[in-house]
């Protein structure tokens, strides 16, 4: 009896050890945005590009919180429209992540450049943040947008992303290098 109970605990025991240390989804798109990120730059350390990915992410979530976030995010704009939500849209998310990463942080291997796609046009036009290496142009960076997927982080390589076609738009607070 004893050993069954001993077999039982040592086999439980393995088990929930694998459970424990088994990396959440979060942990994981926080590590593929880290890699990503360190590809953009030869100056950027492994460390400073997984303290910038922890960043937007942290960020990204505050935003949500402060948001209230509804999905989908085209019917969150209706009601930012509409007054029923203070913020929410685009553009609220690009500015508040520029603004962050502008005034309080330090990533001195990234520069922070807001995008655009379709400006102009009322229903498809779309804001967002671009990180790239210190010096790096627009079309090398890495596109964040956590509007499109309602609060939860988009991420890709600018070149990757076929669901827009960004430009930079200097006159909205940042300058191009």
């Amino acid at each position: 009896m004893h050993r069954c109970f001993f077999k039982f605990f040592i086999v439980s025991f393995f088990l929930v050890g694998c459970v424990n240390n088994t990396p959440t989804l979060k942990e994981d798109k926080t590590l593929k945005l880290a890699k990503l990120l360190h590809t953009l730059t030869s100056q950027a350390t492994e460390t400073e590009s997984l303290q910038l990915s922890r960043d937007v992410f942290v960020k990204t979530q505050q935003l949500s919180k402060s948001f209230e976030m509804t999905s989908p995010p085209q019917y969150h704009n209706f009601l930012v429209n509409i007054g029923v939500k203070e913020k929410g849209l685009c553009y609220h998310w690009s500015d508040a992540l520029y603004l962050h990463f502008m005034q309080s942080k330090n990533y001195p291997s990234f520069e922070f450049h807001l995008v655009g796609a379709n400006i102009g046009k009322y229903w498809t036009e779309h804001n967002s943040l671009v990180i790239v290496g210190k010096g790096k142009s627009i079309e090398s960076g890495v596109i964040i947008d956590p509007w499109r997927n309602a609060g939860n982080l988009y991420f890709s390589k600018v070149e990757n992303d076929s669901d827009y076609r960004w430009i930079h738009r200097p006159s909205r607070g940042c300058s191009r290098k």
